[in-house]
């Protein structure tokens, strides 16, 4: 099968599609023939030798999360998943490829009625920005920043927010990132600019914020949290900028302000809920994810390479054996009915 090998740290260059053996489930595993894979700017950072976790052992095929039919099944996996369409994580690797492995209890069938690429793109973000705005008990009416607003996070968020009821303001950079923020429903401010986060509170209404959704970190995100109201709330939810906003817990705990975000990873216990529901609303039209470029599969260079320009909008995936528009039920009968790639 032809897979995306990165043998060491570096550039996009570094990510080489070959020829590898297809892999082999394992107990507990199913092997899926992958239509989807998707790519994220953390598996840039991996990649390039400054992921979050470290170093990871090399060779590997990078990738996280994939979407695609369940074609052969380990021992101890139910028989019902043969032939079902899903997503579902890898467990850190090997979602770069034709064919990829996961454990059988962390797929997540496909709701009829959905593209599978709309499923893949939810994977990972979806669960992400549904476990952020619950966390935040967004009001409606309250006043919303959301950071890094065209990004496959952020644009999620705006949805939620404004679905919420919310005022929201989009902020992010360029004027195609500002088509999408508004299409979405909110406002947009480019935070490249002077005073942008004055903007963003005459935008919002004036005044001080409610919440703050940072997926930015750095000095915009610092300067977000000093617009927050007594009792707001800021989501710590990225750092695109390559750095964490500086925070000053003396001054937020005076003001009240509560700080959320993802400060440890959610087990399968608490994401494959998230990710069904993701689904769900997708499904019955409350969120469209934005996918902003598709890649194919050898092009995984390209693919990096855009994101690190910050080239991208939405989210970026890898075409693998898809075709685009591709839309399944969900079970064996439905994967009958849609064919075999």
């Amino acid at each position: 099968m032809l897979s995306v090998v990165m043998e060491e740290f570096g550039g996009p260059e570094v990510l080489r599609a070959r020829q590898v053996e297809d892999p082999e489930p394992g107990p507990g595993q199913v092997l899926v023939d992958v239509a989807y894979a998707s790519v994220t700017f953390v598996e840039t950072q991996v990649r390039s030798g400054n992921g979050p976790f470290g170093r990871p052992a090399l060779p590997r095929v990078p990738g996280n999360g994939v979407g695609g039919r369940v074609v052969a099944l380990g021992p101890g996996a139910d028989p019902a998943l043969l032939g079902t369409v899903v997503v579902t994580t890898t467990g850190g690797e090997g979602g770069y490829a034709e064919r990829a492995l996961a454990r059988a209890d962390e797929v997540v069938p496909v709701p009829p009625g959905l593209a599978l690429k709309d499923a893949v793109a939810l994977l990972a973000d979806g669960r992400t920005a549904l476990l952020l705005f619950r966390q935040a008990e967004v009001k409606p009416g309250e006043k919303v920043l959301v950071e890094a607003a065209a990004g496959g996070v952020g644009s999620l968020l705006v949805q939620l927010a404004v679905h919420a009821g919310a005022r929201v303001v989009g902020a992010a950079r360029g004027d195609r990132k500002a088509e999408l923020v508004v299409s979405l429903g909110a406002s947009y401010v480019d935070y490249s600019r002077e005073a942008w986060l004055r903007q963003v509170r005459e935008t919002a209404g004036g005044g001080d914020l409610d919440v703050v959704f940072d997926g930015v970190g750095g000095a915009i995100g610092t300067a977000a949290a000093g617009a927050l109201r007594p009792g707001g709330r800021i989501s710590l939810y990225g750092m695109a900028s390559g750095a964490d906003a500086t925070l000053d817990e003396d001054d937020l705990a005076a003001r009240g302000i509560r700080t959320l975000g993802l400060f440890a990873a959610p087990g399968p216990a608490e994401t494959h809920p998230l990710i069904g529901e993701a689904l769900r609303l997708a499904a019955d039209g409350v969120l469209a994810p934005v996918v902003g470029q598709v890649f194919p599969l050898a092009a995984a260079a390209e693919a990096h390479a855009a994101i690190e320009a910050r080239a991208t909008v939405g989210k970026t995936l890898l075409a693998v054996g898809a075709q685009e528009g591709d839309t399944y039920g969900t079970g064996a009968a439905a994967g009958a009915t849609n064919g075999d790639r």
